[in-house]
């Protein structure tokens, strides 16, 4: 049960943290946002970015085996990485329509994926 804890808390966390490090990108397509200077989008991204180490911490402390979970740091760190790039591509397929996902992306994933199982392979 800590492992889908952490794991649930790792992807909140990722979502705003993909926000607070890509969101604003797209401020340009609002008016309101689109005349921020650069230290207000700072402070903006600040604030998005408090709620993801609301959920970060926890999800670390939850899921690591120092403090009673299952995984070790290293388990943890990969699938946090994993976590927020499969976030970060559904994120940019939503928002930034542009983006194009090619071959060398995919293999990219499969290698990840694969550092996965590695990390986790006794």
């Amino acid at each position: 049960m800590k492992a889908l804890y952490s794991i649930g808390l790792l992807i909140l966390s990722n979502v705003f943290m993909t926000l607070a490090w890509y969101g604003h990108l797209k401020f340009s397509e609002s008016k309101k946002l689109a005349s921020l200077g650069l230290f207000a989008i700072i402070l903006i991204s600040w604030g998005i970015a408090f709620f993801e180490y609301c959920m970060q911490v926890p999800a670390n402390r939850i899921g690591y085996k120092g403090h009673g979970g299952p995984f070790s740091l290293l388990q943890l760190k990969i699938i946090q990485e994993v976590i927020a790039l499969i976030v970060f591509m559904i994120f940019s397929f939503l928002f930034f329509k542009n983006e194009t996902f090619k071959m060398n992306h995919l293999i990219g994933m499969i290698f990840l994926v694969l550092a996965v199982y590695f990390i986790f392979k006794k």
